[in-house]
């Protein structure tokens, strides 16, 4: 019989919101016990639509209660590595939505605080969870394809983001791409040993202002001598463009973005379908749900989490070498990075 984890959460903007509707009622064996934010009236109506029976504005009452065995922290990013410090000094688990922070020396700290502390730490790559890409990634290991020769990512928002997050985001790269970083890891197997990556500024004037891009290729260059091609945008017309191909010596796996319904209308002026879910809520749902289910029995079953410190680090890594080979126009190698 399974047992019951105690949770708390930290942070009750949108992302906290998602994960506490699948804490308290899409995941079993799971009891959630407090929310906490420094807007306190967001605690208060986050506990109100969910049940929850403790609403805080300090998250420090959540680590210093007994009865919390594991926390989701779910606060702004630049909180991220002090409250899994922190957290891992009171002894609970972890899952913390990516990334731990945008500098290497402070992640390196905060994994040494956990690693010490002796509890566990799943950071938030929800999309390694989504079903098509495990199943992609699955068929990849058990050499489907033979030898990944090539890899292709396709990741396009629905509409730029307000101009504050794009401020506090740390980038393009470090924020959106950073998805992408990790999802060429995980469908391959394999390191990245180089990247060489060009942004421009093509959808909003602004964004550029404020020194950042809204389009972008990266070329990735595996360890295993595969190589990999990721283009973003923040805006397609047309919805959430989320895509995936995997080409190898035996064959390839394609994933195309699903949409609403599947009826498809065929006239005399054309062929019509619905278009790609609208945004991430809608097209990884399934996912952040299964992730959220994988670090819930982790903790009952004491097991490691799939998606480790060390899977948080190196993405954040080559976000860097993306920005370094984007100013200076050349390759980048990890290795430069650390």
């Amino acid at each position: 019989m399974e047992r019951t984890v105690n949770v708390g959460l930290i942070g009750a903007g949108r992302i906290g919101r998602l994960h506490a509707e699948t804490l308290a009622h899409r995941v079993r064996g799971v009891s959630l016990l407090a929310v906490a934010d420094v807007v306190f009236e967001a605690a208060e109506k986050l506990a109100a639509d969910f049940d929850v029976p403790s609403a805080l504005k300090d998250h420090r009452n959540i680590l210093d209660d007994p009865k919390i065995e594991a926390v989701a922290i779910c606060s702004s990013t630049d909180t991220h590595a002090s409250f899994i410090e922190q957290a891992a000094q009171a002894g609970k688990h972890i899952f913390c939505e990516k990334p731990i922070d945008y500098d290497l020396k402070r992640i390196d700290r905060t994994l040494k605080a956990v690693e010490k502390a002796g509890v566990k730490l799943q950071i938030g790559f929800n999309r390694r969870f989504d079903p098509s890409f495990k199943k992609a990634r699955t068929m990849v290991a058990d050499g489907k394809i033979g030898t990944p020769h090539i890899v292709r990512i396709t990741s396009r928002d629905p509409k730029t983001p307000p101009l504050g997050f794009v401020e506090r985001s740390g980038g393009m790269f470090a924020d959106m791409t950073i998805h992408d970083f990790d999802m060429a890891r995980y469908l391959v197997g394999s390191d990245v040993e180089e990247i060489y990556a060009i942004g421009t500024v093509l959808v909003d004037p602004a964004i550029g202002k404020l020194g950042d891009i809204d389009t972008a290729v990266v070329v990735l260059r595996y360890e295993n001598g595969a190589i990999g091609v990721i283009d973003n945008s923040r805006q397609a017309v047309y919805g959430y463009d989320q895509r995936i191909e995997v080409f190898g010596s035996k064959g390839g796996i394609v994933v195309s973005n699903p949409t609403p319904d599947l009826a498809v209308l065929s006239d005399a002026d054309g062929v019509y379908s619905a278009k790609p879910l609208y945004y991430f809520p809608e097209r990884y749902a399934e996912s952040f749900i299964a992730e959220v289910r994988e670090f819930i029995e982790c903790v009952q079953e004491d097991r490691v989490p799939p998606v480790t410190g060390i899977d948080a680090r190196i993405p954040v890594a080559m976000a860097i070498a993306a920005l370094k080979s984007s100013r200076e126009n050349r390759p980048v190698k990890l290795s430069e990075i650390g």
